[in-house]
């Protein structure tokens, strides 16, 4: 699925919003082990990687060539900054109609609109893959996360008070979200 767009972020830059392709593998990669380590928020740790760069190579050119599936980096001043993509719950007639949405911006970059960016274009990639949901997992305690969704649309439709377990912090609830496309 091909996407691509240029904003201006609230600090006046430019960030351009595409697809991930091989030759942005090392980027990515180092990317989500820096957004991983910077916060507590997202399902896993740094060392809980399990892609190299080539396998991230592959798995942005698998993501770029599919009709319904995208993985998005946002680009600002020639580095990636974020990344954000939608995924199958599953290619089931029951299950066909959802879409899972993921999100990871580095900590240099938040309070930009940059989030908010990468969230509105996986909406719309949800859209055009024909997607009549798009859900996701939010950390209960992640309230600018949650004003995000809820700003964008999404509603909460369950809570799970043990859903992750953090390193740090021991257990987190996780809300349920979805957008009704």
């Amino acid at each position: 699925m091909k996407y691509e767009q240029k904003i201006v972020l609230k600090n006046s830059k430019e960030a351009l919003i595409r697809n991930g392709n091989a030759s942005d593998g090392l980027a990515v990669y180092e990317v989500f082990n820096l957004t991983h380590a910077e916060t507590d928020y997202l399902l896993s740790y740094p060392d809980e990687n399990s892609f190299d760069p080539e396998q991230e190579a592959r798995f942005l050119e698998e993501k770029a060539e599919s009709p319904n599936e995208t993985e998005l980096i946002a680009i600002i001043d020639g580095k990636v900054a974020g990344t954000a993509g939608i995924e199958a719950v599953g290619k089931k007639y029951k299950v066909k109609h959802r879409a899972e949405f993921g999100i990871s911006v580095l900590m240099e970059y938040w309070g930009l609109g940059l989030g908010k960016a990468l969230t509105k274009a996986c909406i719309q990639c949800a859209k055009n893959a024909g997607y009549d949901q798009l859900e996701l997992n939010v950390v209960a305690d992640n309230n600018r996360a949650l004003s995000l969704y809820r700003s964008l649309g999404f509603e909460e439709f369950g809570r799970n008070p043990r859903g992750f377990n953090s390193q740090t912090s021991g257990y987190q609830e996780l809300v349920y979200m979805m957008l009704k496309l």
